[in-house]
């Protein structure tokens, strides 16, 4: 039976004159579902033969490729004599040469559109000819993810495109043509094999995914997914299992492993003014700008979306500090630090930190905002009442509104774009009009970029323009309590949005 779409595709390139190894690669071809294309350098003024003479040594079908030809499995497609060839969409496109001028590098030209539309179902083969032509497809093709094979310099009188190529540290083998096909079968077999233990590495993490959801609950279905699958091998291979599956059962049976890989899968990397530079800017542009612009009766509210354990929610505290002189009873300040960690929200209340913490922190912030307890240094309780730490997930709960800061870094590059363009959209809808947004230098705001003003590009501080804005929340829920005994419910008369937050400790 044949199969119509190709597991990988094949693209060999060659002389003129390399008939004797093209014979000797296809007479050890087996039909093996992939596809070949021969990429010859060829006369415009000469009529190739290479269909009928290919086709004894061959068990595969040989063609010709015509324009707009699917590519399909166990064929062999050849250059026409006059024309440049490309692929895309598994389709052959021709081009005539004479269109062209300078050097025809046929051979580069196909290997860069093959490299561009199927990626790691690439390979490569340069066999024998005269210049460089190939050397920059074969990078192609392995920056991509493909294979590459290159025959033996040694053996052959016209070595300069298999030189070349391996010149380039791109060649994953150099061999003899008649030992090529084997190669590229048993990497072939490999390359499905993964495929095949990847689909069932899904299907074990949705379901792991799904117990996690049922036990907890938390659900990370709209996480990346390779980030997801790298912590459940990592917490696989602690507990010596080597397959996804076998770890699926373990934590079947033990609810406390359930609770440590959730808690691996959160992102808890913070430290107190992370980025300085940016902070720089926090603290001489954007904390001015808010408090030039408060009404008497406004309050200070900024959220800080995933905090972790608290360190970016007290370095904005003392920002806040810093920018009023101290005069911090004179305003109502309310930072909003929220997290999915239950555990890492309980080390954030307390504010009690190690002093390798405290690293990023001058020596006189240290001193100012900091009580010496043994070998720990505590938040002083006029930071610590500014900010209200409360259990908030991102994914299902309503955003906390009328802000004029909201600072969420570093954690939706660990969400799927969908997800992303969710939060974005919830978060913005959390700000006021000219409040501002916050964000990790590795995020890419591309979806909200005409919504607001870039403050600053490098450390993505923006500015949002936009009053009003639609936004339908029904899919959110509202929030679990955190710390039940402490929890009060706190209303947005404006929004009519309901988040639970903490009673300050004092």
């Amino acid at each position: 039976m044949i199969i119509e779409e190709p597991h990988h595709i094949i693209a060999i390139g060659a002389s003129a004159g390399g008939m004797e190894e093209i014979n000797a690669f296809f007479d050890h071809t087996q039909l093996d579902g992939v596809s070949y294309v021969i990429v010859q350098h060829l006369s415009g003024d000469f009529k190739s033969r290479m269909v009928e003479l290919l086709s004894k040594h061959s068990k595969l079908e040989v063609k010709e490729a015509e324009d707009g030809m699917p590519v399909k499995s166990n064929q062999v497609y050849l250059i026409p004599n006059d024309k440049f060839m490309t692929i895309r969409n598994r389709n052959l496109i021709l081009v005539n040469k004479n269109k062209f001028r300078g050097p025809h590098l046929t051979i580069n030209t196909f290997f860069n559109s093959l490299a561009a539309d199927t990626g790691s179902k690439a390979i490569g083969v340069i066999l024998s000819g005269l210049g460089a032509d190939g050397t920059e497809g074969i990078q192609a093709i392995k920056n991509a993810g493909g294979m590459v094979i290159a025959r033996n310099p040694d053996t052959t009188e016209f070595a300069s495109m298999p030189s070349n190529a391996i010149a380039t540290g791109s060649v994953d083998f150099v061999l003899e043509p008649e030992l090529m096909p084997s190669t590229i079968e048993d990497y072939v077999k490999q390359e499905a094999d993964k495929q095949a233990d990847k689909i069932k590495d899904n299907q074990n993490v949705d379901a792991i995914l799904a117990l996690i959801n049922d036990q907890l609950p938390l659900d990370f279905s709209d996480y990346k997914q390779s980030t997801i699958l790298r912590r459940i091998k990592r917490r696989a291979a602690i507990h010596n299992f080597t397959k996804v599956k076998e770890y699926l059962a373990y934590l079947k049976t033990d609810q406390k492993e359930v609770e440590t890989l959730a808690n691996d899968f959160l992102i808890n990397v913070t430290a107190f003014f992370r980025d300085p530079e940016a902070f720089e800017i926090i603290g001489n542009t954007v904390l001015p700008a808010i408090i030039r612009n408060l009404k008497p009766e406004d309050e200070i509210r900024f959220w800080v979306a995933g905090c972790a354990t608290g360190e970016e929610a007290y370095s904005l505290a003392m920002l806040v500090h810093e920018q009023l002189g101290g005069k911090t009873d004179e305003l109502v300040i309310k930072i909003f630090a929220t997290d999915i960690d239950s555990a890492a929200l309980t080390r954030a209340g307390k504010g009690i930190y190690n002093s390798s913490s405290l690293k990023n922190l001058s020596p006189e912030r240290q001193t100012k905002f900091f009580l010496k307890e043994g070998d720990k240094y505590k938040v002083i309780p006029e930071i610590r009442k500014m900010v209200i730490f409360a259990k908030h997930d991102l994914v299902k709960n309503p955003p906390y509104c009328n802000m004029q800061l909201i600072s969420c870094r570093n954690l939706l590059i660990y969400m799927t774009p969908a997800l992303q363009k969710k939060i974005f959209s919830m978060l913005l809808f959390g700000l006021k009009l000219n409040g501002y947004l916050f964000l990790g230098s590795s995020e890419n705001p591309l979806q909200i970029l005409d919504s607001v003003e870039v403050v600053n590009k490098k450390w993505k501080i923006f500015n949002n323009q936009v009053t009003k804005r639609k936004s339908g929340f029904d899919a959110f829920s509202i929030p679990d309590f955190f710390e039940k005994k402490q929890n009060l419910f706190l209303f947005h008369k404006k929004t009519h949005f309901v988040a639970p937050i903490i009673l300050q400790r004092k």
